[in-house]
């Protein structure tokens, strides 16, 4: 198969016409759809008239840091002029404390309510986001606020309780009365989101296909707390695991196989809910991959790739190497460190992706599936190559490789060579035009050596490929 002149990496392009025959992938229910779809992102666009309240709010924020140093201030003044007893002293310590406690109530309705109600904040990846952002939405910010007003109060009343011989019982009685109210206030909110939640699960899990409108629920979610669909994994026992699927997954099979994930992206917290989410077949690290095994492997290309780089230069990763010698191990710790870093990741064989998309395809929703996608910096598609794809699967492949060009990252694992991908793909236009776009902008590691799984075994007999 004739490959396009930038197989290796290169930061030129020199084959981007798409293979012909492709615009037949625009679904005609695409066009029918435009105009409620135009309304729709119309109205969903008035959202931004409420990013002016939220910098509102920064400015109250600068108020109450000049009120912090403004009562720091009269505290340093009245120690150093010896009028400041040990009452005094905590009454003003606890109302610093009190205008701080307030100032993170802001942080976290400026922060939190801006990426819910009105845009997202790109913070993945930076070392200071907070861990509740990464599934903060607008049940868990009413309980975190909440919370946060209760210790709020608390500071207030414990001002009275120390400042006891100049405060009424009246305004004592009052306090703790409203102190307690907003306790039990945020128990009852506290407890109706768990029920929320549980919705959720019903709502957008296994069972819940039809809510999310198409087979096998509605698409995949983001920290704004939409339905999160993933793989659930297959469990694996080999060290180094690569995908062994010995038949072509079907539409309907692959869609059971889509489950709800928003109990641990909404139940868990930061990278735990990440990896979890993500649908990784087994945990992987870096650190417990065997270096030494492989005959050959460039591991200063793939310690480059531990970094991350790749992710936020939009980038992809091709692993190619034989059965067995650790591919699907070395893209699901790659795309475990990113978790990590704070990047939301999806896996999935090659076979799934296809039959996922064409669930999408089918409910006339392709064009939406793949924009949710855009959502996750990377998307990781495991054993290409272990079974020839059908010619609509094939495409579908293609499809969504072209729409994560230059958008977002992909890491591909193959046990064939990109010359036999034409086989792979069932078309050499393409093969050509996937290997164009993916090759693009990439890192292509190859993993040579035997079948790790089968190092105590002898290997059968057999010998591994050579890949080129």
């Amino acid at each position: 198969m004739p490959l396009p002149s930038h197989v290796t990496p290169t930061h030129g392009h020199s084959f981007s016409s798409p293979a012909p025959g492709l615009d037949s992938f625009r679904d005609h229910r695409d066009v029918a759809s435009f105009a409620p779809a135009a309304l729709g992102y119309a109205l969903f666009a008035t959202r931004w008239l409420q990013a002016p309240l939220y910098f509102g709010l920064v400015a109250a924020q600068g108020v109450y840091v000049y009120k912090f140093f403004n009562e720091l201030w009269k505290l340093i003044v009245h120690v150093i002029n010896g009028h400041a007893d040990e009452t005094y002293v905590m009454l003003a310590v606890l109302k610093l404390v009190d205008v701080v406690m307030i100032a993170n109530l802001l942080i976290m309705t400026i922060v939190g309510g801006y990426e819910t109600f009105v845009s997202r904040i790109n913070l993945q990846g930076h070392r200071d986001q907070p861990e509740w952002l990464s599934h903060v939405n607008s049940n868990v910010l009413k309980v975190k606020l909440a919370t946060a007003i209760v210790g709020i109060s608390s500071v207030h009343l414990l001002q009275m309780f120390v400042d006891v011989h100049h405060t009424s019982q009246h305004a004592l009685l009052w306090g703790t009365a409203i102190h307690m109210a907003f306790i039990l206030s945020a128990g009852i909110l506290a407890y109706m989101s768990g029920p929320m939640l549980e919705s959720r699960k019903s709502g957008h899990g296994c069972g819940g296909g039809h809510a999310g409108g198409g087979h096998g629920g509605g698409g995949l979610a983001d920290s704004h707390g939409e339905g999160n669909l993933h793989l659930i994994p297959k469990p694996s026992t080999g060290a180094h695991d690569d995908a062994t699927s010995s038949g072509r997954a079907t539409p309907s099979a692959s869609a059971a196989t889509w489950a709800s994930a928003s109990a641990s992206a909404l139940g868990g917290s930061g990278a735990e809910s990440r990896i979890r989410a993500a649908g990784f077949p087994a945990p992987k690290a870096l650190e417990d991959f065997d270096h030494d095994f492989p005959r050959s492997l460039d591991r200063e290309a793939v310690a480059m790739l531990g970094k991350l780089h790749f992710i936020t230069a939009k980038e992809n990763v091709v692993l190619l190497g034989p059965p067995g010698t650790g591919k699907t191990h070395l893209a699901v710790a790659i795309g475990t460190r990113a978790c990590q870093a704070g990047h939301q990741v999806l896996f999935a064989t090659v076979a799934e992706w296809a039959a996922r998309l064409a669930d999408a395809k089918a409910a006339g929703r392709l064009t939406e599936e793949l924009a949710r996608l855009d959502r996750y910096p990377l998307l990781i598609v495991d054993a290409l190559g272990y079974f020839p794809l059908q010619a609509e699967e094939a495409q579908l492949i293609f499809r969504l490789v072209a729409h994560r060009y230059e958008r977002g990252s992909l890491i591909v694992t193959s046990d064939k060579p990109l010359s036999s991908w034409d086989l792979v793909l069932s078309d050499t236009a393409v093969a050509s035009a996937v290997i164009d776009r993916l090759v693009h902008h990439s890192e292509i590691i190859s993993v040579e050596g035997d079948n790790y799984r089968m190092r105590d075994h002898g290997g059968f007999g057999f010998t591994s490929p050579a890949v080129r």
